[in-house]
């Protein structure tokens, strides 16, 4: 079966199609957009900054049951507004249904934010190169991470157990897209830091609040590049935005990583918080996912196993505070996100780095919880709401494939 495509003639193959539900002829797209519900924008809104999802995780973050998931997806599928695709195993069957922002619904989206739309040709490139592309896989897991964070706050389940309208949780998620576009310091003499974790989210739960950057690593590079990365972070004011999270495939590899921050750290202290996790059933495996007590703070002076491990909640408050946003379809799952025009994040990119704050025993000792949380609580003055930019799509590169639309 490797190798074997099968794929709908065109993006807009279902602009003449009435079909079961599907896209009646000669209806112009802004009727298309108001046949969709809440749930359905929000969707495009996620394809189109987080590129793939598969649909264990879109059941994960909207719906009830797989199977309802499944319903509906077939439905938008055959209104032409998503694309969906399979990857052929070598020896036989094929890999979950991964879906993409179909042409229709990258039209829907365009128009939404007053953007020039894509033209067909090009988008179905676009789709064929996300489909072969050689970092889907990774793409896929940090997707997972995220959504996993998201199905928390599932709006469906929410609504069943009578929490409807709850903002908790996950309440930022940034692409590496975003994240390169805002986490950028002008260094001077034409030289400048640019972070480029894989993601970037906020959680909220019990009063707590952790920004965090996210590196998923999946073992295919190297531990030396990989804590090549952190001349990046110290360069730019980490602390002033969150915390380092590394996720690794295995608690094997997570030891080797601890031993070897150690190394490239020289036993110095990076001045921002890191931690550690694996995604094997040592850790991941916990019934919270990744906001479970699965992380290990990483000091210059803990060892290479973790001495204990703490939720995403517990871990060290950074970042600035930032008012809630209402809830909208454009950007889900972004109630908590600030803009880089906003004078107060010039000023955080921008201050001097601060002293790197002691975390030296908070391992061992519950109590040292509130004593290193430096997250702002300032005044009332000093909140704000900012707009999120909407990202635009990354250049992607090719891979083989089975398609369905």
């Amino acid at each position: 079966m490797e190798g074997r495509l099968r794929s709908d003639p065109h993006p807009s193959a279902h602009r003449g199609r009435a079909g079961r539900g599907g896209r009646r002829a000669g209806e112009p797209d802004a009727a298309l957009w108001f046949r969709l519900v809440d749930r359905d924008r929000r969707l495009l809104a996620l394809l189109a900054e987080h590129k793939v999802l598969t649909t264990n995780q879109i059941a994960a973050i909207e719906f009830l049951s797989v199977r309802r998931a499944q319903d509906r997806l077939r439905h938008l599928r055959e209104l032409g507004v998503v694309f969906a695709f399979r990857e052929s195993y070598v020896r036989g069957g094929t890999s979950q249904t991964r879906y993409a922002l179909g042409y229709l619904g990258a039209r829907l989206i365009a128009a939404q934010r007053a953007e020039k739309p894509p033209s067909p040709k090009a988008y179905t490139e676009s789709l064929e190169r996300l489909a072969l592309w050689p970092k889907l896989d990774h793409q896929l897991g940090v997707n997972d991470f995220f959504c996993a964070l998201a199905a928390h706050r599932n709006p469906a389940r929410l609504r069943e157990t009578g929490r409807d309208g709850e903002v908790s949780g996950l309440t930022q998620w940034w692409s590496e897209r975003r994240c390169t576009e805002f986490f950028w310091k002008y260094q001077g003499g034409g030289r400048e830091t640019r972070l480029r974790p894989d993601g970037y989210g906020c959680w909220e739960d019990a009063g707590r609040t952790v920004r965090f950057f996210l590196e998923h690593d999946t073992g295919t590079e190297s531990l030396a590049k990989v804590t090549g990365k952190l001349d990046d972070y110290a360069a730019f004011p980490t602390d002033a935005f969150g915390v380092l999270l590394f996720s690794v495939h295995s608690a094997r590899r997570e030891i080797a990583l601890r031993a070897a921050l150690r190394r490239a750290l020289g036993g110095g202290d990076p001045g921002f918080v890191i931690a550690t996790a694996a995604r094997d059933g040592n850790t991941f495996g916990h019934a919270d996912g990744p906001a479970g007590p699965v992380w290990g703070l990483w000091t210059p002076q803990s060892g290479d196993n973790a001495p204990r491990r703490y939720g995403l909640a517990e871990l060290p408050q950074r970042g600035p505070s930032v008012e809630h946003s209402a809830s909208n379809t454009d950007q889900p799952l972004n109630e908590a996100a600030f803009d880089r025009m906003d004078p107060e994040m010039s000023r955080r990119i921008d201050a001097p780095q601060p002293e790197p704050a002691d975390l030296a025993g908070y391992a061992d000792d519950d109590d040292d919880l509130d004593d290193v949380t430096l997250y702002d609580d300032a005044d009332d003055d000093h909140v704000y709401r900012a707009p999120v930019a909407p990202a635009r799509p990354d250049a992607l590169r090719s891979r083989r494939t089975r398609w369905a639309a």
